[in-house]
């Protein structure tokens, strides 16, 4: 099984999807949207770009800790890793996202459980 995304609203009625890979680990969270057609653009929006290396900036939260973001081409973030305790786990999350981001599996989260 490869991965998939998982769309959820948030308390405020805002819009987060999640990429997770097929461990369930979540690999990649998105920003919030006021609708889910934005959502739904901000998904294929990683489903393009997250194969392409370049679309990877790396960088260190404050305390030290190596994260990335995935970058659309016009450089806005459509993504953002979790910290990794070092470099090579971020390149392993790296890597990840790139296998499993073109995923085409969406599981919504935001339908009432019947």
């Amino acid at each position: 099984m490869s991965g998939w995304y998982e769309v959820s609203k948030s308390s405020s009625g805002q819009y987060r999807f999640v990429l997770k890979a097929a461990n369930a680990e979540t690999i990649l969270t998105s920003e919030l949207y006021t609708t889910r057609a934005a959502a739904d653009k901000g998904i294929a929006a990683v489903q393009s770009n997250s194969p392409l290396e370049e679309r990877y900036e790396r960088k260190t939260t404050k305390d030290g800790h190596p994260y990335f973001n995935l970058k659309a081409g016009n450089h806005e973030v459509i993504g953002s890793s979790e910290s990794y305790a070092n470099a090579s786990a971020l390149e392993k999350g790296i890597t990840s996202v790139k296998a499993n981001g073109p995923s085409t599996v969406i599981k919504d989260k935001t339908l009432p459980v019947l």
